[in-house]
């Protein structure tokens, strides 16, 4: 497979945050030209059988995935694992851990956007919850936009869940080298999912790469749903700069929310190498 090969490396069902089951979305990603496919929901791998199995019945090549949420430097960011065994114990426990948390902070964060003036946001939520270990931010945006406080998700993230506005609620999430540790303990590939996002300034974003190589970390999405023409060469050139594959992905949600559909994205910038290269023998 080259680096023109349609992988799309990123995307979420029902297991986490998305709004499709992973039955649904292998023949959404195949139907739309998609050539290597990978499940990544948020610190689960509850879906990988079902969705390996969707790939092989529409003969489409798949690769494991997870999103691991970790807090460095305070901002949570997201290490996607790829090609890993999902039965791996470590692996495992370390997500169950990571997921504690959710239902706790989602309870506070009920408390708090109803001082805001939305009563019975925590359960609202419940409703769009496929896995109650798993809710999350998606899940109230959903029912703020059903109660009609907001006209779409991006708004109520805007007014009420991204950081400093009434309804968020910080939480711990894995540490960094823990995160690399249990992909790469498990026979995957760590990458570093949307950097653009993040925020931070050169020094942080510098010590976020380095630290992540330095744990055995080998790729970053250059080309995702939320990533500029200009943020796809800007991390084409840390591809150079620190040693790293390139990876792909719509990071697809939902047909009504996601900016990008699976298999939609541009191909990644010449130049790299693919992080696929490092994963044929975990293709099935």
């Amino acid at each position: 497979m080259t680096h023109l090969t349609n992988a799309d490396l990123h995307c979420h069902s029902v297991v986490s945050d998305g709004t499709l089951t992973p039955e649904e979305l292998a023949p959404r990603a195949k139907t739309n030209g998609v050539e290597l496919w990978a499940l990544t929901d948020h610190d689960e791998v509850g879906g990988q059988e079902r969705a390996a199995a969707a790939a092989r019945q529409v003969g489409l090549p798949y690769l494991t995935g997870a999103e691991i949420s970790v807090t460095f430097a305070n901002v949570t960011v997201h290490i996607v694992g790829l090609g890993f065994d999902p039965t791996d114990r470590a692996l495992v426990n370390g997500l169950r851990q990571t997921r504690g948390g959710r239902e706790e902070r989602a309870r506070q964060m009920g408390v708090e956007l109803a001082r805001a003036g939305i009563p019975g946001a925590f359960e609202g939520a419940m409703k769009y919850v496929g896995n109650p270990d798993l809710i999350s931010r998606s899940h109230f945006a959903r029912y703020i936009v059903e109660s009609g406080h907001c006209p779409d998700t991006n708004a109520v993230f805007r007014k009420y869940l991204a950081e400093g506005k009434p309804g968020f609620v910080p939480h711990r999430w894995a540490n960094l080298g823990d995160a690399v540790k249990w992909i790469t303990g498990a026979g995957g590939v760590a990458v570093i999912a949307h950097p653009a996002r993040y925020k931070f300034t050169a020094n942080e974003e510098f010590a976020l790469f380095n630290e992540f190589r330095a744990h055995g970390g080998r790729g970053v999405e250059v080309v995702t749903g939320a990533h500029s023409q200009a943020d796809y060469v800007k991390y084409a050139e840390f591809c150079s700069e620190f040693g790293l594959l390139a990876s792909r992905g719509s990071d697809f949600h939902s047909p009504d929310e996601s900016h990008t559909d699976l298999g939609k994205l541009p191909d990644l910038p010449g130049g790299v190498t693919p992080v696929w290269s490092l994963l044929e023998s975990r293709i099935q």
